[in-house]
């Protein structure tokens, strides 16, 4: 939503191909083309780290939501889901079927859903959202910002300036024509005040879907970027990537520091540019 050009200039970035376009670069070829080997190392890697996550930092119960990416649904986070589950939080999937992009039925959605959520638990909640899912979890927030915790994204384009920056373009488009009118969308990140809620954007350089520099801001009061090595389709896998999301999560309501990698696993978390 806010990190989504325009039809128009997905059409001019498609006829420049894939050149550096103000600055910005398209993902990698090389990581692109190994999406899915790295996805299934990440997915191994969670199966071999598991007693190493039992150490995560737990919680103290209240809600999480969890969004998909865009071609994804809620099967597509049942990992994630059942390891926030098992730290003690009362995890919720996003329940819309397919993630097709800003339908009318996903915009409406979720905005019934972080209100049900929100009431029923007597607080705000905090929401993950992967790719465009993690886009759509900052619109939450901007939008229901007493009811909404943190946010913390995975591999979320939401600073994306070109559709160059996004392999999954030419997919978004085709979909354009079930989407909500374009004058509904909200500006570009860069027009906007910083997200009013704690937010924490994890991004890899190795990312094969989307331009890492697409997924991180300034930090300020509040915001971060953390750098992991993961695949784009891994994110919600990647041992690395559920510890950081452990981390955030287990913060006390009304307080927050920066991520700090904890002992015997700095090597997880490469030195952001």
């Amino acid at each position: 939503m806010s990190a989504v050009p325009s039809d128009e200039s997905f059409d001019g970035a498609a006829a420049s191909s894939l050149h550096l376009v103000r600055g910005r670069s398209a993902p990698g070829l090389f990581w692109y083309l190994t999406e899915p080997t790295r996805c299934a190392l990440d997915v191994g890697e969670f199966v071999a780290t598991r007693s190493m996550l039992r150490g995560a930092p737990s919680g103290d119960g209240h809600p999480v939501l969890v969004f998909p990416g865009l071609g994804a649904a809620d099967s597509s986070t049942l990992m994630l889901r059942r390891f926030l589950s098992g730290l003690g939080y009362e995890v919720h999937r996003w329940g819309l079927g397919t993630n097709i992009g800003p339908t009318r039925k996903a915009v409406d959605g979720m905005h019934a859903l972080v209100k049900k959520v929100s009431d029923a638990h007597g607080g705000p909640v905090s929401i993950v959202g992967w790719s465009l899912g993690g886009i759509f979890a900052r619109e939450m927030a901007r939008d229901h910002p007493h009811r909404v915790r943190q946010v913390i994204t995975l591999g979320s384009p939401y600073n994306m300036s070109d559709p160059v920056q996004s392999r999954a373009m030419p997919a978004f488009a085709l979909l354009s024509r079930l989407h909500i009118p374009r004058e509904e969308f909200p500006p570009p990140e860069e027009m906007r005040p910083p997200i009013p809620v704690p937010a924490t954007s994890i991004y890899s350089k190795t990312d094969g879907i989307v331009s890492w520099e697409s997924c991180v801001e300034e930090p300020g009061p509040h915001r971060e970027s953390v750098q992991v090595s993961s695949s784009h389709l891994g994110y919600g896998f990647n041992a690395s990537v559920l510890w950081v999301v452990a981390d955030r999560l287990a913060q006390a309501e009304g307080t927050w520091a920066p991520f700090t990698a904890p002992p015997g696993m700095a090597r997880y978390y490469p030195r952001a540019a």
